[in-house]
């Protein structure tokens, strides 16, 4: 027999939401989150200090890369040229037994990324270790 009210109506479907439900289930995790809170032990977190951090370069070597792709070597004031082929020689004998020497590329804009590529790796097989990039923002 169909649900037919008494006025000949049809059954209509509730578009509320129950929110009884909801509620039991909200206090429900709000009893277990009182119950589980003081068992929770705070950890502690070890924060690096000052003197764990690496230590500065003793000396930094500048490599300019030009927009001819000519290459020189800055170095305490003093500008010297060199070659692809000789850059990484130059650069082995200015740092010498030394360890804490780092090695700046930097680069006019309008060179081609490869040429930088080509000086990094030089640098790389010759063991030169500490190498970074010269990073400028646009005006």
């Amino acid at each position: 027999m169909p649900a037919i009210s008494s006025r000949g109506r049809g059954r209509r479907t509730i578009s509320e939401i129950n929110m009884v439900p909801f509620i039991d289930v909200m206090l429900v995790l709000l009893i277990i989150f009182m119950v589980t809170a003081p068992m929770i032990t705070p950890s502690v977190v070890d924060l690096p200090s000052v003197g764990k951090a690496a230590k500065q370069p003793d000396k930094v070597i500048q490599i300019v890369i030009q927009k001819d792709e000519r290459l020189e070597l800055v170095t305490d004031g003093k500008t010297d040229s060199a070659t692809l082929t000789s850059v990484a020689g130059s650069v082995k004998s200015l740092v010498g037994e030394e360890d804490n020497t780092a090695v700046v590329i930097s680069a006019d804009r309008s060179v081609k990324y490869e040429t930088v590529v080509k000086v990094m790796d030089s640098l790389q097989r010759a063991g030169i270790a500490r190498v970074g990039l010269s990073v400028q923002l646009a005006p």
